[in-house]
């Protein structure tokens, strides 16, 4: 799994011209399952994104996270990020779980992130979905 997270001052998902969901202060979480990818991976992710410490304290430093400064979680899937671009000038998704199974294991991530952390919301999986942001800092990881 590779969760591509950036710090954000508000978040938003759009479908077909809609507002689907929306954060203020908090992190966007792009998701891309890979084909090992299983249930137990993603409560090991969930618990990373709400502890990993992104948020500065009094000091600037980065010591605080989701949880303690009151923040909101938007899960958005994007297989995109299994993708293989080390060849050629097009991408490959060899790598990537299937589908049905990719799909299954996002709605398991939102359904634990929001047990763990009701501030957390998500797009809608295999949607066109245009996505909009402000980055904060910018700060932004790849956690896997």
């Amino acid at each position: 799994m590779i969760v591509l997270i950036q710090r954000v001052n508000w978040a938003r998902v759009s479908i077909g011209g809609a507002t689907h969901a929306e954060i203020g202060k908090g992190l966007l979480a792009l998701v891309g399952f890979e084909r090992e990818d299983d249930e137990a991976a993603i409560g090991r992710m969930v618990n990373r994104l709400l502890s990993y410490r992104v948020f500065a304290d009094a000091d600037g430093k980065m010591n605080l996270d989701l949880r303690t400064i009151s923040g909101e979680l938007l899960l958005v899937s994007q297989f995109t990020l299994a993708a293989s671009t080390g060849k050629g000038l097009r991408p490959g998704f060899s790598g990537a779980k299937a589908p049905a199974e990719a799909e299954e294991l996002f709605a398991h991530m939102v359904e634990a992130a929001t047990q763990c952390h009701p501030a957390t919301q998500s797009g809608v999986f295999a949607a066109n979905m245009q996505v909009s942001l402000e980055n904060d800092g910018p700060v932004t990881f790849i956690l896997r």
